[in-house]
Formats: structure tokens, sequence, C-alpha cells
């Protein structure tokens, strides 16, 4: 059986040392804040967003929230992502998707200043991650292949010179992670794949890890995987309901995977808790880094 890859406890332990750097950036004079823009009343956009303020709490950090009716136009989110950029109290933020219909989401997003793209996933900040191969990234770092890296780290799986397949080319996850996991230090090779991708079962069965992040129930099957290789399961689909009127959800790999493979992390309890935390850790070091000139400019 694989060893377990558990991203909710790693996130826990995460959580417990963000709390610490939180403190220390208090008694500095230096209290982060996260902002969130949310437009409307979305049940799984609420759910998320309250779910990031309660993460703050947890570990210290200031809450901003900014919402918006449903039938806000593009001027009035331009102007809360506008605010947002100027309030002093925000460290970083992020603006909660889907956007209404007819509204733009890039262009919204691209408006954020991207010294307080919380996630990562600005133009600026994701071409300096395209240009941050060979030195120390000074930018945040998309959170959920952040937290991907995170997880394999902390579960020992050795990342330099391995073979990696990425089932996905998302741009929250299969783009960035293969930028991230060839950068100098993290060494890895990483073949991307996707829709259209032929053999895609050779291309897994090549790899020491493998990340499932497009989406489809169960896609990734026991007899692609090779024996010992690390599994992330991360796209994740709702399949029905449960008794009690929850939804049902399902990852991209069946689960008989964990009898081949080496280290599993799966879907739920896997890489969500790390997304999530490494959101935090993003605004804990965006403070640091502004403390930081601060204290030089001074």
């Amino acid at each position: 059986m694989a060893e377990l890859l558990d991203g909710a406890t790693t996130a826990a332990v995460i959580k417990a040392e963000l709390r610490e750097r939180v403190a220390a950036l208090s008694s500095a004079g230096m209290t982060p804040g996260l902002g969130t823009l949310l437009v409307g009343e979305n049940a799984a956009s609420v759910s998320y967003v309250t779910g990031k303020h309660r993460d703050c709490a947890e570990v210290g950090i200031a809450s901003i929230p900014h919402q918006l009716p449903a039938v806000a136009t593009r001027e009035q989110i331009e102007q809360g992502v506008a605010e947002l950029n100027a309030d002093p109290r925000v460290t970083g933020f992020i603006t909660q998707l889907p956007l209404p219909d007819g509204v733009d989401d890039n262009a919204v997003l691209e408006s954020i200043d991207p010294e307080k793209d919380a996630d990562g996933l600005h133009p600026t900040n994701l071409g300096r991650l395209v240009l941050g191969v060979s030195r120390e990234l000074t930018s945040p770092v998309p959170c959920t292949p952040a937290g991907i890296v995170e997880l394999l780290q902390r579960g020992g799986v050795e990342i330099a010179g391995r073979r990696v397949t990425v089932i996905g080319r998302g741009v929250t996850v299969g783009r960035p992670l293969g930028l991230l996991l060839t950068c100098k230090g993290l060494d890895a090779t990483v073949t991307l794949t996707h829709s259209r991708t032929r053999n895609l079962p050779e291309e897994v069965r090549r790899a020491d890890i493998v990340v499932a992040a497009l989406g489809q129930p169960h896609f990734v099957k026991p007899e692609w995987v090779k024996r010992g290789a690390a599994v992330l399961d991360v796209g994740v689909t709702r399949i029905g309901t449960t008794d009690s009127g929850r939804a049902k959800l399902a990852g991209d790999v069946d689960p008989a995977v964990g009898d081949v493979a080496g280290w599993l992390s799966p879907n739920p309890g896997g890489v969500g808790p790390m997304t999530r935390a490494m959101l935090l850790s993003n605004i804990v070091t965006m403070a640091e880094r502004r403390l930081s000139k601060l204290q030089l400019n001074h």
C-alpha cells in the first residue's frame, strides 16, 4: 500500500509555523492582511471565501473582505479591485471567480497590483516564474503548485532528477507547476500532458511522480502507474450527493492506484488543504518582504 501524503496534517504543521512568523511580524509592527473581493452569493464561492478568512483567523492574519452584489457592473468590480490595491491593511488579496456574465475575468485579474497578487497568477508574476529558472523567486508563487512541491518535500519524496508527468495544462496547476518543478533547486524533468497527448498511459508509466489535474473521475488507472511512483490527485469532480445532501466528490485517480504507488496524495484531503495553507504562506512572505524593505529604507 502507498504511503499517505496527508495534506490536512501537513497543512496544520505549516499553519503552526505561520503563527510564529505572524507573531514575529506583529511584534515588529507589521500585521499581514488578506483581502477578498466576492461578487454575488454563489454558494461555492461564499463557502470558499469564508474558509479563507477562517484560515486567516487561525494564524493571526487580518481579514479584509469586500463583497459586491451579483448585479455589480464591471466598473464597480474594477473600483473594488482599486480599493484593495490602495488599502494599506491589505498585504495581498484574491478576486473570487467566477465573476458575473459579461465581465472579462482576465481583465479584472490583470488590474490587481502584482505586489498584492495573493494567488500568484497575475501575468507579471507568472512571467517572473518563467524567468526565475536559476534564482530565488521573490514574487508570489501559484498556491496549488507550491502546495504540491511542499507536500512532496515534507513527505520525503525526492524531486531532483526525477521524471514528472503532469496531466492537465490549466493555468492554475499544470502550466505553472511545470515551470516551478524545473527551477534550479528542484530540478525535475517535466512532461506536461493534456487531452490531445498520444499514448498518455505510456507517459504516465514513465513517471516517478504523477500529478493528475484534469477533472475526470478516476481517470488514472493503476496499470498506468509505475510501481513505487508518487501520485498526487488534484482534479475533483462532483458526482452526486450523499444521503445527508452534501456533495459527493471524486478525484482524478482510481483508488486502486494506492496498491501500486509508493506515495499517494488522495482527493479530498491531499492537495486541497495545501493550496489553502500556501495562500496564507504567500501573505506572510509578502508581509516579511514588505517589512524588510521598510527596514532597509530606514
